[in-house]
Formats: structure tokens, C-alpha cells, sequence
């Protein structure tokens, strides 16, 4: 049910969030004001009707502009919206809302409610709830598709002592919109200037609407513990508009909304090897919907062999966005030796400052991939001498020998002099270990190996 006056390019109304209330419910009235075009002039302020049947708990104003796609005309939109509590029952009539603009009174036609009597209930479940409400706020509510806004909840009360009851908030949750919460901080509690209601931060939680037009984001929900029960209270719903993104996007581009930057790198420390996995990694840093949009790929080739990769975010959400970078990292296996290319899917984005596709192409990395005989010849003395004698460990059972502890005398040098004992230990022993595999007695090099590190 809804009020709406429009004369020309002017357009006032009002919305209960109902018909029909209780003696102790809140009514909630949305005042939307638009005025299209820059030519008229508001002279007053919204002047309100007579509420003398109602006490005036809560009030909150929001505006914005933008420009009309259609009709290319600037549009100015101002949101009021009352909390009421009402004094009596039955049939109440709220009156016309007026404003001037360029000397001309605009207002609503008046409009009946229905006040019913109060269901008996338990004294404390009443005591409770009668004055306690939630109200969400939303700081942008012209986005485009895929565009974050971010939405205050706030909790409204005579008697502070309630807003330490308030728990287990829950986000909204809607197919067409993401919900990420940004914090679940109180703030400290708001005294109200006309002495009637407090109000305190609860949560801040950011939207992302994925489907263009009028979007009704739900109303958060939390409970209300007292001594006797629990009881459950809502806050509004708001409606945002939600522009679909311009015309003449890239064939590339898919869902990435925001300012976004590609790399790929290998980050394997051995060298590529044809038929063994190396790790390639495609990082996406930047600014937007990082969570939810789709990460290019590893385009598909001859050469070789990609599987599906492991997804690893360091992501941030706050106040200003969306922040951080999303890393996908995938196991590629090369299927020939030589000079290997890598390269991504083509990847572009939109970015809402500018109104512009940005389309980044596509990300390449250059390989080197040899196989299995070019890496053998390519290793050094200390890495040969190193796997023979990690094979000889393995496969041979060597005797346990006897060992008996010694001390070097203090002197200068002492150190350096037992470390190059050790060193030259360990060159011998490995040449010992080589001729082993050359088919000599394992017994005659022990004892040439004892005799030498004597």
C-alpha cells in the first residue's frame, strides 16, 4: 500500500512496511521524494502530517543522484523514513506529507492503518521486545552487476539495557545477491537527541547484487534473549537499483567487476623434466569481486597435459571493498622437450570508475623442458657423487661399525682443523662408495678407508 502524488517531473509517496499492526508493533514509513531535472528548487523541508496518535521514535533520511539512461536527465532521490509508535487502537488516519518546490505544494493523499489488540503473552516476552527494532542502511543503492555496496545494521531501543540482549545476527541470504560480512564490531550507543531512542552499529556487511535491475535485499534478522525466552526480531528490507554493465563487452569477459591484475610464474625449483609435474601459478590481485567471479584458466595445448587446480585466497573485505588476491595454483606436466609456452585464457574486466572493459589478454610463460637424459648429463660431480650415494644407502646393507668418541686437543685452529678432517672424510668415504659400484670387495675399502682417515 503506498501514497504516490506526481506532478510533472516532481514524485512524492509513502510506504508502510504494512497495513495491519499490533498495539506494540513500530510502523515504519518510507517518504520517497524525486524530482527530475535541474530547473527545480526545493524551498522547504518535508513537512510532516499530524502524529499526535503516535509517539515519533526514530527517524532517518538518505539522498542520491544519478542520470536517468533513457531519458539522459539528472534525477535526485531522497529517502525519509519514520518509526512510529502507536497510542491507540483501531482505524488511524496519517495525513499528508508537504513540501514546495518552485513555489508549489506537493503532497500525499492520507492513508488509514488498523491498530489490533496485542495477543496475550508472557509479561517478560512483551517487556522484552516492545521496544527494540533493526534497521538496515545502505550507502549505495545504484550499483552495477556485480558491484559491491556496502549496508549498515543498526538497533534501535528506549532502554539500553536491551541492546546487550541482541544476538546471532543473520545475513541475509538471496540466489541474486552475495553477503560477505565486512564486521560484527558494536559501536558505542548513539544517545538520541530527543531523548527517546538510542541506537548502535551491530554489523556492516558488504552486497553484491549478480542480476541487473530493482534488487530487494532482505531484512537481517537476530534474536532478542530476556530471562523468560528468546525472541526473534527483523529489520527492513531495501531495494536497490542494480544497472546491467554497458554494451560491448569482450568476448573474454565473464563476471570480473573492479580493477583486477593477472601473472603467471612456475614455481618449481627443480628443473622442468618431460613427463613430471611442475607447479604453474595464476595469481589475480586487485580490487572487486574476487570471491565470486571466475579465475582465468590455463588455456589448453599439444604440448602439454594440465590438471584442475588448487584455489588459495588471501582476500580482505572492509569498507572501501574488496581487496586482496586469489591464487590458483595448477600441476602442468610437459609432453616434449624444447621451448614450451604456457598461456592463460584471455581475461578482462570491467571497471566501475571508469565505465570501461579493460581487456588484458592473455598471460604467457616461457619454459625450457628436457628430458630425462639432458637432465642426467647436466648434473654435477657433487650431485652425481650425491645420488650414488643416496642409491648405495638405500640398496646396500652396510655393516654397523664400531664408533668411539674422541676429544681435540685446545689449540689455535683446533675447529678448522676438524672440519677439514671431515671434509676430506667424506670425499673418500664417497670415493670408497664409487669404486664399490665398480664392482670391487667392500671389505678392502673399508680398511683403506679406516687407514686413510687415520
Amino acid at each position: 500500500m503506498s501514497s504516490v502524488i506526481s506532478y510533472g517531473q516532481v514524485n512524492l509517496s509513502v510506504t508502510p512496511d504494512k497495513t495491519t499492526y499490533s498495539s506494540k508493533e513500530i510502523v515504519n514509513l518510507s517518504i520517497v521524494l524525486e524530482v527530475e531535472g535541474a530547473e527545480y528548487n526545493q524551498q522547504t523541508k518535508l513537512r510532516l502530517p499530524d502524529f499526535s496518535k503516535f509517539n515519533l521514535i526514530g527517524t532517518g533520511s538518505l539522498s542520491n543522484g544519478f542520470i536517468d539512461p533513457e531519458s539522459n536527465v539528472a534525477v535526485s532521490q531522497t529517502i525519509t523514513r519514520l518509526a512510529l509508535e502507536p497510542k491507540q487502537k483501531g482505524k488511524v488516519k496519517i495525513g499528508s506529507f508537504l513540501i514546495t518546490i518552485n513555489n508549489k505544494i506537493y503532497k500525499t493523499e492520507p492513508f488509514d492503518i488498523f491498530i489490533k489488540d496485542v495477543e496475550k503473552k508472557p509479561m517478560a516476552a512483551n517487556n522484552a521486545s516492545k521496544d527494540v527494532y533493526l534497521n538496515m542502511e545502505i550507502d549505495d543503492r545504484e550499483v552495477y552487476q556485480d558491484q559491491p555496496t556496502i549496508a549498515i545494521l543498526k538497533v534501535y531501543s528506549k532502554n539500553m539495557d536491551n541492546f546487550r540482549r541482541v544476538r546471532n545476527i543473520h545475513l541475509p541470504e538471496q540466489d541474486n545477491l552475495d553477503v560477505f560480512p565486512v564486521s560484527f564490531t558494536k559501536s558505542e550507543i548513539d544517545p538520541s537527541d530527543a531523548g527517546n531512542m538510542a541506537s548502535q552499529i551491530l554489523a556492516v556487511f558488504m552486497v553484491f547484487p549478480n542480476e541487473a535491475g530493482y534488487v530487494d535485499i532482505p531484512g537481517v534478522s537476530a534474536s532478542l534473549n530476556s530471562y523468560a525466552n528468546k525472541n526473534k526480531i527483523v529489520s527492513n528490507k531495501v531495494k536497490i537499483n542494480v544497472k546491467k554493465l554497458p554494451e560491448g563487452s569482450p568476448e573474454c569477459f565473464k563476471n570480473a567487476v573492479g580493477n583486477f591484475n593477472v601473472t603467471v610464474a612456475n614455481t618449481s625449483k627443480e628443473k622442468v623434466e618431460v613427463k613430471k609435474p611442475m607447479n604453474v601459478l595464476i595469481k589475480v590481485s586487485g580490487e572487486g569481486n574476487l570471491k565470486s567471479m571466475e579465475l582465468p584458466k590455463i588455456a589448453e595445448s599439444p604440448d602439454y597435459e594440465v590438471f584442475a587446480p588448487k584455489i588459495t585466497s588471501r582476500v580482505t573485505v572492509g569498507t572501501e571493498g574488496m581487496k586482496g588476491e586469489v591464487l590458483a595454483n595448477y600441476l602442468v606436466i610437459p609432453k616434449k622437450a624444447g621451448e614450451i609456452t604456457i598461456k592463460t585464457e584471455q581475461f578482462a574486466f570491467f571497471d566501475p570508475s571508469s565505465k570501461e572493459y579493460v581487456d588484458l589478454g592473455q598471460q604467457s610463460l616461457a619454459v625450457n623442458a628436457f628430458s630425462h637424459d639432458q637432465i642426467l648429463e647436466s648434473r654435477t660431480a657433487v650431485e652425481k657423487v650425491n645420488e650414488y650415494t643416496n642409491t648405495f644407502l638405500e640398496t646396500v646393507n652396510t655393516p654397523v661399525l664400531k664408533t668411539t668418541s674422541f676429544k681435540v686437543k685446545e689449540k689455535k685452529n683446533s675447529t678448522g682443523i676438524f672440519f677439514s678432517s671431515i671434509l676430506r672424510f667424506y670425499f673418500r668415504y664417497s670415493e670408497c662408495i664409487f669404486c664399490l659400484k665398480r664392482g670391487r670387495k667392500k671389505t678392502d675399502y673399508l680398511k683403506k678407508l679406516r687407514l686413510r682417515w687415520l
